[in-house]
């Protein structure tokens, strides 16, 4: 997998307490949060949502709700009291929130996606859901890609290293030469992803968050969010607002 081959280095981010260490000016960033943050984004593009606003603070999230946005947040696994509902990947899902804009605030991703957005860099939300599609999208923009794990609250998560180490790989593949890797996180995801693809979610088991979920009865999303390639969206950052890369 190293390699000092290559225009375009890739490199991974394990939480977004090191961020300060890989950010650059002009890169792509692909943010994921697994469980739950990013799937579920995915899939309100998938239901054709308008836009999410990402929200970080709760006192936003009230703020949206009051100017009549559909508000969908959690701390912890908890719906948030001002929240139409939480951010299961099944509540983006429902055929009512079509067209709309929803506000999110989530436990980890959102706070990353705006750690990311400080940054003069293009930044894209990635999932399991929607793996090639924002590879894809990532490697023809001809740019330094990033994979910022949004980990549980500022630790490693092995769910979101799991998927930086598909990217990896995959970027690599459809780089064609083109993006290479010098990054020992990198390196090490893709391993760990070489340990896990054949069966993710008997691997998945050894998860932390997994078992935090199962707790809060919260897991009946793990198939579903290990589920490769079902949605062809590629949710990208624009003014502060996530949009499907095919509305622009």
């Amino acid at each position: 997998m190293y390699s000092e081959n290559g225009e375009y280095r890739v490199s991974v981010c394990f939480s977004p307490l090191s961020w300060h260490l890989f950010e650059q000016d002009g890169a792509l960033v692909i943010v994921t949060d697994i469980f739950r943050a990013s799937t579920a984004m995915c899939a309100a593009f998938h239901n054709k949502v308008k836009a999410i606003i990402p929200v970080e603070r709760i006192e936003e999230s009230q703020k949206w709700k009051s100017k009549g946005y559909v508000s969908a947040g959690e701390r912890d696994g908890k719906t948030l009291a001002c929240a139409d509902f939480g951010n299961s990947p099944f509540n983006f899902s429902e055929p009512g929130l079509q067209g709309k804009i929803i506000a999110m605030n989530t436990t980890n991703g959102t706070k990353a996606i705006r750690l990311a957005a400080k940054s003069n860099s293009q930044v894209v939300i990635g999932a399991f859901t929607n793996l090639t599609a924002v590879c894809t999208f990532a490697v023809h923009q001809r740019k330094e890609i990033i994979i910022l794990c949004a980990g549980w609250k500022d630790r490693f998560s092995l769910e979101d290293t799991l998927f930086a180490g598909a990217a990896t790989e995959k970027i690599i593949t459809l780089g064609n030469g083109q993006f290479h890797t010098m990054c020992d996180s990198a390196i090490a995801s893709a391993d760990l992803w070489q340990s896990a693809k054949n069966d993710p979610l008997t691997y998945i088991e050894k998860a932390a968050h997994r078992h935090r979920l199962k707790r809060l009865g919260l897991d009946d999303i793990l198939e579903y969010s290990l589920t490769i390639d079902s949605h062809q969206v590629v949710p990208i950052l624009k003014d502060n607002r996530l949009i499907d890369i095919k509305s622009l």
